[in-house]
């Protein structure tokens, strides 16, 4: 069923086109993704849906009865408020006619004709909006999303204080939820929750996201925003890619032949003045109509075009601790943790929020102080720091002033750039250099946050979620820049897809202080964990303290009863040389994708090798397994 319907709707900003007569319909149980670069008006067009913006031209018609919820994207303004009269407050003044109701049902004795008539009107409209279930409904969010209804939000983290908007937009039973960057500040266990819990929400959605993995895992149909026109594209998010690169490359073969029939038309009129009394005038009139279809041609945005000033090589080791630890308010954040960061890794620190990510980068900085053990900090490190809360960035200064700090020219590379020019790179225009940083997009601050802070030297990168707010085009683009910079990257991210293509190892924050390093990406600290959950056999001391393998009743059973086979005894003498040999390939893997050459290949080749050394992973771990089957 179709429940809303834009029709030739026209939007823009100044000279720039947001909707540009536009059609689109959606439809129930559709889960859509919004995507366009930084900048295309994505959260306009859901503002035009929730009534803080209005349509220049066309109309926006939306099914009668249908109700929009849209999850915010930033905190609450107010912090000290129960849960629950916050997740109430998201059903409007529902809440309050409900008391207005109860109010006047205890004061009827005495009550006007105009008391009992609105107390008439407000019992029809409880009927009709269901306000009879609205606290129910709170209690039962609050129970779904294990949050305590009575706690304040000031005592919630960032996940959950996210919880507790979807929370808020759920309450009114809607339709239609609207989300703009659901996943941005959330770690991988919130955003793989909120996954599941929008694959099993019966309405339909409609999202902005730049995490790649989550687009992936819930979109049913993308819709491309690209220069006021929208584009839908049926399928996965795979499938509109390839689509949209093919479209990409049809416009830019037509253009080139629009381009060159323009140019041959305007040679023929400024022919002599033989051809011009000559000439044919509707030949003059299709050349008028082709600099009119000209003038009128949106151009595709330019591409960020960035590189990270680098500054001379840092000594070969950068990092080196021996047993360190650090604890607040008794509990233990690192325990004991030996760790070597040496010259071209990059490093991914993977773990919930509050874990100790962001501890752990302050005690290899030296801004905080660990509690035992010994740090050792290699020479000539200068540092570029990216904070996701963008603290480095000036509001009140104009974005030219934020990266030039007042100057017209910054040194890059040993060159002498003007900073407008310099600024382009990152796709802001003259006009919007000179805007002040507080009326910039969320994308437009951290593209700036980038822009600062690659005009500085610098051989160690330490990027704080640098992903949020970030079209993908910009994403791909600051990948390939990282897996070619010299220096060493510390990054914390919670977005899957960029993690992997990124790093060389990655340390898992497992909890009570405990952190492991592992060879690879996302990915691999999934199987570790996978690994790492398969159960082991438990050892117990018999009478004769001989300790032997705990066998579950199955595998008891079968060995009191089965014995080996001629082939089974073979492949049991066999083993130990196959599961040495499998350790040998697999250090030699790790030691291949730890070097800091490694990413500097073409993805192809970076990609076999992380696959093959997943395979020989997987291998070795089945190995072990049947080894100890057997042997048993």
């Amino acid at each position: 069923m179709e429940l809303l319907r834009f029709q030739q709707a026209c939007l823009a900003f100044g000279t720039h086109p947001i909707l540009d007569h536009v059609d689109f319909s959606l439809f129930s149980g559709e889960r859509v993704c919004l995507v366009g670069r930084n900048g295309a008006g994505k959260s306009s067009l859901l503002k035009l849906l929730t009534g803080q913006q209005n349509l220049d031209d066309g109309q926006i018609v939306v099914n009668t009865g249908v109700v929009i919820s849209r999850l915010e994207q930033d905190p609450p303004a107010k912090m000290d408020v129960k849960i629950a009269d916050f997740i109430r407050e998201g059903a409007g003044d529902l809440a309050a006619k409900l008391q207005q109701f109860y109010t006047l049902s205890e004061n009827l004795d005495g009550a006007t004709d105009a008391d009992y008539r609105l107390f008439e009107q407000l019992q029809a409209e409880m009927d009709t909006r269901d306000g009879w279930g609205l606290e129910a409904r709170v209690a039962d969010l609050c129970q779904q999303f294990e949050m305590n209804p009575d706690a304040s939000l000031a005592t919630l983290s960032g996940g959950w204080l996210r919880k507790a908007a979807l929370a808020r937009a759920l309450i009114a039973k809607p339709d239609i939820l609207l989300l703009d960057e659901p996943t941005n500040h959330l770690d991988v266990a919130a955003i793989q929750w909120l996954e599941q819990f929008l694959l099993n929400f019966s309405g339909a959605i409609i999202f902005i996201s730049h995490d790649r993995a989550f687009i992936r895992a819930l979109a049913s149909r993308i819709i491309d925003l690209d220069r006021g026109q929208l584009t839908s594209h049926p399928g996965n998010y795979q499938e509109y890619l390839d689509r949209k690169q093919k479209m990409l490359e049809d416009e830019q073969q037509h253009n080139a032949l629009f381009d060159k029939k323009l140019a041959e038309e305007e040679v023929w009129i400024r022919q002599g003045i033989k051809a011009r009394r000559t000439r044919n005038e509707g030949r003059v009139r299709a050349l008028k109509a082709l600099r009119r279809e000209r003038a009128e041609r949106v151009e595709t945005l330019g591409k960020v075009d960035f590189n990270i000033e680098q500054a001379d090589r840092s000594g070969k080791l950068v990092f080196e601790t021996k047993a360190i630890s650090c604890a607040f308010n008794g509990k233990t954040i690192i325990d004991k943790l030996d760790l070597l960061v040496m010259r071209g890794d990059r490093v991914a620190l993977v773990g919930p929020n509050g874990v100790g990510k962001s501890t752990l980068i302050k005690l290899l900085l030296g801004d905080y102080q660990q509690d035992s053990g010994e740090i050792k900090r290699g020479t000539n490190i200068e540092v570029a720091y990216f904070d996701q809360h963008r603290m480095a960035l000036d509001l009140e200064a104009t974005v030219q002033d934020n990266v030039a700090e007042g100057k017209q020219e910054i040194s890059q590379n040993g060159k002498t750039r003007h900073v407008l020019s310099y600024l382009q790179d990152f796709l802001f225009p003259p006009a919007r250099a000179r805007t002040p940083v507080k009326a910039l997009s969320g994308g437009e601050k951290n593209r700036l946050l980038l822009a600062k802070l690659f005009a500085k030297p610098s051989n160690l990168l330490i990027l704080d979620e640098p992903t949020n707010d970030l079209d993908v085009e910009t994403l791909e683009l600051l990948e390939d820049i990282l897996q070619q910079y010299q220096g060493t990257v510390l990054l914390v991210s919670h977005d899957r897809e960029f993690v992997n293509n990124t790093v060389t190892s990655s340390l898992l924050f497992a909890g009570e202080g405990r952190i492991v390093e592992i060879a690879g990406g996302y990915d691999d600290v999934i199987a570790y964990q996978q690994r790492q959950q398969t159960p082991a056999p438990v050892q117990k001391v018999t009478k004769n303290s001989t300790a032997v393998a705990e066998q579950t009743p199955v595998q008891a059973s079968v060995s009191s009863t089965k014995k080996l086979s001629y082939k089974e005894k073979r492949e049991l003498e066999l083993l130990p040389a196959q599961i040495e040999q499998l350790e040998s390939e697999l250090e030699a893997l790790q030691l291949k994708v730890n070097d800091a050459e490694f990413f500097k290949q073409s993805s192809e080749q970076t990609q076999s090798t992380l696959n093959l050394l997943q395979q020989t992973e997987s291998k070795l771990a089945q190995a072990y397994a049947r080894w100890e089957e057997l042997d048993a």
